[in-house]
């Protein structure tokens, strides 16, 4: 059972949900994002956040879903977007997404997506000897 967020929750950006969240919806049977996206260990409402920051940063198309109830900024995903897509391959290696994550630690712990995203790519050229 999941946890609801209560008032004071800090809701910052979670890359590791994020990724979750994008191997979700690209493993998929259907190309459509589940109805119900259950990540465990996230609430309703970091998911459904996330959710609307992923349409923000076109990892997805979605619609918004915020209401004057709402706790936080939210969406409902449909899908992934080629950059989704694109993201979701070089994210897909645990081995390579932890020597990322280790990597962003080791310099400060925040940075932007594009800056994941480029680190990541870099790391699977290497592992493919694509760079010299």
């Amino acid at each position: 059972m999941k946890r609801a967020a209560s008032v004071g929750d800090a809701m910052k950006r979670d890359m590791e949900l994020i990724r979750k969240m994008v191997l979700a919806v690209e493993d998929a049977p259907t190309g459509y994002a589940p109805d119900d996206l259950d990540i465990e260990g996230y609430t309703d409402e970091q998911i459904a956040y996330h959710a609307h920051l992923m349409v923000q940063a076109g990892l997805a198309a979605g619609m918004d879903t915020t209401h004057l109830g709402s706790c936080s900024p939210s969406a409902q995903l449909t899908s992934l977007t080629w950059d989704g897509h694109e993201f979701a391959a070089d994210a897909r290696d645990e081995t390579t997404w932890k020597k990322a994550m280790t990597i962003v630690q080791e310099k400060g712990g925040a940075v932007s997506l594009d800056v994941i995203k480029a680190l990541l790519s870099h790391l699977v050229k290497a592992g493919l000897g694509l760079v010299v």
